[in-house]
């Protein structure tokens, strides 16, 4: 079923439901000047209760020129708005080729963080460019006076991470058993810690071999999601600086895997992965 234009302001707004390796997302096109989502919509179009239920928003937006398909918006559950998504801009790709927006295999998508190349590999998998990875701490960012390190500290509760940015910031945590990690409890207590002003996305990755890890993300605004495109990014990029991992590895998150490559220090990331889109509906209290 091609994606069909929201209609008229006063009537249903039409959505699609999608996901990337277990991330979920409700699509709406806002193309021709529709109105963004309030924090309110975003709440209830995500509760998985009485909503549709997803991670994240995401509205397909006109592009800012002719050397982009189409922007792209983000809002988590909670409302507020996300800087970056990997899963998300793969999602974008496909909705874009299904809507006939995208006809080349390679093109060029505009996000909050920044211009992605897409590359589409088949039916389903799209390559991403994410991007050169930030580690200053300034503009990850980290709270004023941090100097740069491998290794970072916060409260005396709280293990030791790495630090990065993919467009949004990460703490990445190496642990020996991923799924004995207590996830929410430190992600919680991380993000409210001072050392991010922003908040974080904390990733808990476990290395199984050099082209292999595990990865768990609890993110801002959102909770632990199957998958975190952006986070494996992270992940992998801070193991590789630290020469735990290889230049490309697959990272197995509960939801699927995603192949990450970063061949130089500044060059810049490449994830791989699959979409689906799962249905088509209205939302009438829109």
């Amino acid at each position: 079923m091609s994606a069909e234009a929201p209609r008229p302001h006063g009537g249903p707004l039409h959505f699609s439901k999608m996901h990337g390796a277990g991330n979920d997302f409700v699509i709406i096109d806002l193309r021709g000047g529709r109105a963004a989502p309030s924090p309110a919509l975003c709440q209830a179009l995500a509760d998985r209760r009485f909503g549709v239920g997803c991670d994240q928003i995401l509205t397909i937006e006109d592009a800012p020129d002719p050397g982009v398909v189409a922007a792209y918006g983000i809002w988590n559950s909670d409302g507020s708005k996300a800087l970056q998504c990997g899963n998300g801009a793969r999602c974008v790709a496909a909705w874009l080729v299904r809507d006939g927006a995208a006809t080349a295999q390679r093109f060029v998508v505009d996000s909050p963080a920044g211009r992605h190349p897409v590359e589409r590999i088949d039916a389903t998998r799209y390559r991403i460019g994410m991007g050169v990875p930030e580690f200053e701490p300034a503009r990850i960012p980290m709270a004023a006076g941090i100097a740069r390190a491998d290794t970072y500290t916060a409260g005396d509760a709280l293990p030791a991470f790495g630090a990065v940015s993919m467009g949004n910031p990460h703490a990445v945590i190496e642990v020996d058993d991923v799924d004995a990690a207590p996830v929410a409890a430190i992600g919680t207590a991380l993000q409210a810690d001072g050392v991010f002003p922003d908040s974080v996305n904390v990733g808990f990755v476990q290395v199984l071999s050099r082209d292999h890890v595990r990865l768990r993300v609890f993110e801002r605004g959102v909770g632990e999601t199957l998958a975190c495109g952006s986070g494996a990014c992270a992940a992998a990029v801070v193991l590789m600086r630290r020469g735990r991992v290889d230049r490309a590895v697959t990272v197995s998150l509960p939801g699927g895997d995603l192949q990450i490559e970063w061949p130089a220090d500044d060059a810049e990331v490449a994830m791989t992965g699959p979409t689906a889109f799962v249905f088509e509906g209205d939302w009438f209290d829109a």
